[in-house]
C-alpha cells in the first residue's frame, strides 16, 4: 500500500531526479525530515530498482521512472497494488521531470541528464541544478531557456549556492568578482611526480567530502573545479576574468564575492551536501537542516592557497575552452569523463587524465569543429563526438605515459 502520509494542503511538490544517488540521497535525507511539508510527484533512477522502489513507496509518489528500461518489469513488479505509475528509459524520465511538481532536483549525472532538466525548465519550475553537463555541455541555451519559461535555476552545489547566496548581497553592475573555493583534494601538496603516478585508491582519498566515484577523482586533478569555473559562467553570466578560484584546505567558506567597494562577502558552512541542498528546498525561504552546527572556535583556523595550474593542468584547460567558447567546454567534459574512465580501468595513469583532454579539444579545435550550440541535440551530438574522438586518442596517450 501506498504510505499514507500527513501532507500540508498547502504542501510544495517536488520531483526528484536521481534519488538514488549522492545528491539524491541528501535530497530525500530533508524531504523526511520535513513531513508535511513537501509532497513528492515523481522520482527516477538509473538502474537501482529496490532503491527507487522503497523512496517511492515510503514518500507515496505518484510516478516512479527507472532509465535503464530493461529493469521495467522488475520495477512494476516491486511497485504491484501501490497505485504508483511506473516507467522506463528516457521518456519516462522526461515524463517524471515535466509532471506538475513546484520544484525539482536535477541530478542525474551526464548529458543524459539535459533533455530531462530542460522539461521542467521548460514548464517553469524552480529546478535545484546538480547536473554540471546542463551547463557545461549547453550553458548557454539553457539559461536562455530557463529565462523565456521564467523558471528558477537553483545552485545546488555547494560553491554556487554559496555564490548565489553572497551575490544577494549587492547589484550585478556592483560586482568585481567572485571567488570559488577549492579543497586541493588528496594531492594539493603533492610532488607532480607522485601525482603523476597516484593510484585509483590514492585518488578516492577526499580529506573533506564523501561523493561518487567520478566526482571525487575530479576533485583529485581539480578537473571538478575547472567544470565549476565554466558553470558559474553560465549561471551568473560571468566571463572568465571575473572568476577566480582559491585552495582552501578547510572547505569551510565555499564560496566569495567581491564587491566595487572592496567589501568581500562569504559564505561558511560544514562540509556538508545537505546544507545548500537545504537552501534550494526551503528557497526563498529557510528550512530546518539536519547538518551540524558550524563551530569555527573548534576548527581553529581557516587557510588559503593559490592554485597550482602546473600540477593541476584540468584547471587551466577548463579557461581555456571556457574562453574559447562554442562548444568547448562540451569538448573538455566528455573528454574527461572518457579520461577518468580509462583511469579507472587501469588503461592510464593519472596524470594522463589532462593530457588526453587537452589533446582532445586540441584535436576538436584543429578540426574546425568550433560552432554555437543551439539545442540539447546539438549539444549532446557534441559529447557523444567528443567521446568518440577521445577514444580514439586514449591508445597514444596511454603509450607515451608508459
Amino acid at each position: 500500500m501506498r504510505n499514507n502520509k500527513v501532507v500540508a494542503a498547502d504542501a510544495r511538490t517536488v520531483t526528484v531526479l536521481g534519488a538514488t544517488g549522492s545528491i539524491g540521497d541528501s535530497t530525500m535525507d530533508l524531504l523526511r525530515g520535513a513531513r508535511g511539508r513537501y509532497s513528492v510527484v515523481a522520482l527516477t533512477a538509473n538502474s537501482n530498482v529496490d532503491a527507487l522502489a522503497k523512496l517511492a513507496k515510503e514518500f507515496g509518489a505518484q510516478f516512479a521512472a527507472i532509465a535503464d528500461p530493461a529493469r521495467l518489469g522488475q520495477l512494476k513488479d516491486a511497485l504491484a497494488g501501490t497505485g504508483i505509475e511506473c516507467g522506463a528509459g528516457e521518456s519516462a524520465v522526461i515524463e517524471a521531470a515535466a509532471r506538475p511538481a513546484d520544484w525539482v532536483m536535477a541530478a542525474v549525472s551526464g548529458a543524459a541528464g539535459l533533455k530531462p532538466a530542460l522539461a521542467a525548465v521548460d514548464r517553469g519550475a524552480a529546478v535545484a541544478l546538480a547536473n554540471k553537463e546542463c551547463l557545461v555541455c549547453a550553458g548557454d541555451f539553457f539559461m536562455q531557456r530557463a529565462a523565456k519559461a521564467g523558471a528558477c535555476i537553483l545552485p545546488a552545489d555547494s560553491e554556487h549556492n554559496a555564490l548565489f547566496q553572497a551575490l544577494s548581497s549587492g547589484n550585478r553592475e556592483e560586482l568585481v568578482r567572485v571567488i570559488i573555493t577549492a579543497s586541493g583534494g588528496p594531492f594539493r601538496t603533492w610532488a607532480a611526480r607522485d601525482i603523476e603516478q597516484a593510484t585509483l585508491a590514492q585518488a578516492l582519498k577526499h580529506p573533506n567530502w564523501s561523493m561518487g566515484q567520478k566526482i571525487t577523482i575530479d576533485s583529485a586533478s581539480m578537473m571538478n573545479k575547472g567544470l565549476e569555473v565554466i558553470e558559474a559562467s553560465y549561471l551568473f553570466a560571468l566571463s572568465a576574468d571575473e572568476i577566480d578560484v582559491l585552495v582552501h584546505p578547510q572547505s569551510i567558506i565555499h564560496g566569495m564575492v567581491e564587491f566595487s567597494d572592496r567589501s568581500v562577502v562569504a559564505q561558511l558552512g560544514a562540509p556538508d551536501m545537505r546544507i545548500p541542498i537545504a537552501h534550494c528546498l526551503g528557497w526563498p525561504d529557510r528550512i530546518v537542516g539536519p547538518s551540524a552546527r558550524l563551530d569555527l572556535a573548534k576548527i581553529g583556523q581557516l587557510t588559503f592557497e593559490a592554485p597550482d595550474f602546473e600540477r593541476f593542468p584540468g584547471l587551466r584547460l577548463a579557461y581555456e575552452s571556457l574562453r574559447t567558447g562554442r562548444g568547448a567546454t562540451t569538448v573538455f567534459n566528455a573528454a574527461n569523463e572518457v579520461a577518468v574512465a580509462a583511469f579507472i580501468a587501469g588503461q592510464i595513469r593519472f596524470g594522463a587524465i589532462a593530457r588526453l583532454v587537452e589533446a582532445t579539444l586540441n584535436d576538436w579545435i584543429r578540426g574546425g569543429n568550433l560552432a554555437p550550440l543551439s539545442s540539447a541535440d546539438d549539444a549532446i551530438s557534441v559529447d557523444h563526438n567528443a567521446r568518440n574522438r577521445a577514444a580514439a586518442l586514449l591508445p597514444q596517450i596511454a603509450l607515451k605515459a608508459s
